[in-house]
């Protein structure tokens, strides 16, 4: 079993910047592709990015551009990180592992 669990979200103002952080349990952290999705209410999950175990990083066309993923084995941390954030952007961004483990969550709005 893998616990995930994500912080760093909040109430940001449009062209603001945040980043957030997945911790994920395991010793083979290294070896986990790691991946950012997001919700918003009435809308399905969408993908944000994602980041392999060699590095490779995908990214959906809304977030080229303003987010960078990246990760930090030692710390077993995944981090996502947002600018230029527009009004589209709120959610709730989740972080996955294998996709197969997901955290609960970490709110992100965006508004003035």
């Amino acid at each position: 079993q893998v616990q995930v669990a994500e912080s760093g979200g909040g109430l940001v103002q449009p062209g603001g910047s945040l980043r957030l952080s997945c911790v994920a349990s395991g010793n083979t952290f290294r070896f986990y592709a790691l991946g950012w999705y997001r919700q918003a209410p009435g809308k399905e999950r969408e993908l944000v990015a994602t980041i392999t175990s060699s590095g490779t990083t995908n990214y959906a066309d809304s977030a080229k551009g303003r987010f960078t993923i990246s990760r930090d084995n030692a710390k077993n941390t995944v981090y996502l990180h947002m600018n230029s954030l527009k009004l589209e952007d709120t959610a709730v961004y989740y972080c996955s592992v294998n996709r197969f483990y997901w955290g609960q969550g970490t709110q992100v709005t965006v508004s003035s």
